[in-house]
């Protein structure tokens, strides 16, 4: 396996089946800022690199009151600036919404502060609402062909390997930092999706791929196979490497837990419904008068986080990698606060022995 390959593919630590890591969408909870959600992150980031957590990744969204997440090339420059060994990156960036330029030079960037420790995930969807993606793109590009994706992907890589070839348009623009001042590392590029176009796309190139368990499970083990069977070995990976993105919430009773994952569910609801706002506290998400189709959408938006006492989070992890083979699991926790947050990472660590390690 290459370098490159020892660097994605993380270590269990403590008794772990797998590497856990950490998907950190910077939600903002009523009652608080975006400036305190950024300030959890950075505590999200230190204790995950003390507990022995393998990667943060922090995903792209846009026009969402309650995440705080829209430039994560901004925030992966401030984690790297607070911690030293765990792995960033993006989880993902959507390249529909970005020119692939921009893009190579933002994580080339991050490369030069942060070497060896940067990923680049990419999706193809825009992590907002079409009108919202209408203004992150510009006319014309809402409705782009299948392929454009590939190409853009293609473009990408060309940026950050600066090898263009000779003729080419853009044989002479530089992606800086970057190869063209010398010999440099470059993250390496991830695929994530939440259906088989993504899977399949990341096998046959060679890539780690990610996927999406985390809001379309039925999807999971459909999207797992394909990737595995389309998987061609490249220079990056010889064997597929695919992780998932988990909801998991631990508290230190399970009705905590629950709490948490209904406020969580009542903030999707309202985004899924088009009146996206703030996490809303435990105590609103318990009052609401739901009706009867928005108690089945927050049901079974539930019943796919896996909550609870630490014991039971464990046990519903170590199930979910058994089920699905997942190489690594990447662990969102979905609550009204960032104390309630950093608790549930806490707790997961320490149900799995994960100890405290030097920084």
């Amino acid at each position: 396996m290459s370098d490159a390959g020892d660097s994605i593919r993380g270590t269990a630590r403590g008794s772990a089946p797998v590497p856990l890591s950490v998907l950190d969408l910077v939600t903002v909870g009523s009652g608080s800022t975006a400036r305190d959600s950024l300030r959890t992150s950075v505590e999200l980031s230190r204790l995950a690199e003390s507990r022995g957590f393998h990667r943060h990744w922090v995903a792209e969204h846009h026009s969402m009151p309650g995440v705080a997440s829209s430039a994560p090339a901004v925030i992966l420059a401030h984690l790297a600036a607070h911690t030293s060994r765990i792995r960033l990156g993006s989880g993902g960036v959507m390249l529909p919404n970005h020119a692939p330029l921009v893009v190579a030079e933002q994580f080339g960037t991050l490369e030069a502060l942060a070497p060896g420790r940067i990923d680049l995930g990419l999706g193809r969807a825009p992590g907002t609402d079409g009108r919202t993606a209408a203004a992150l793109r510009g006319p014309g590009r809402l409705d782009e062909a299948a392929d454009e994706f590939p190409r853009r992907l293609s473009e990408l890589t060309r940026f950050l390997d600066d090898d263009f070839p000779d003729g080419h348009p853009y044989a002479r623009v530089h992606a800086v930092p970057g190869p063209v001042q010398g010999p440099v590392s470059r993250p390496p590029v991830w695929l994530l999706g939440s259906s088989g176009f993504s899977a399949r796309l990341a096998g046959e190139l060679g890539l780690p791929f990610a996927y999406a368990h985390h809001f379309s499970a039925a999807g999971t083990l459909p999207a797992l196979d394909l990737y595995r069977q389309s998987f061609r070995p490249s220079r990056l990976l010889d064997a597929p490497y695919a992780v998932i993105g988990v909801s998991a919430l631990a508290a230190d009773d399970a009705a905590a837990a629950r709490a948490q994952v209904r406020a969580g569910a009542l903030s999707m609801l309202r985004l899924r419904s088009g009146r996206p706002g703030l996490v809303p506290t435990p105590e609103e998400a318990a009052a609401y008068a739901y009706t009867p189709l928005e108690r089945e959408f927050a049901d079974a938006w539930m019943a796919d986080i896996v909550h609870g006492t630490p014991d039971e989070v464990r046990a519903g992890l170590d199930d979910l990698a058994k089920r699905t083979g997942a190489d690594e699991l990447m662990l969102t926790a979905a609550a009204h606060s960032g104390a309630a947050r950093l608790r549930s990472y806490e707790l997961v660590a320490d149900a799995y022995g994960m100890a405290f390690e030097g920084v």
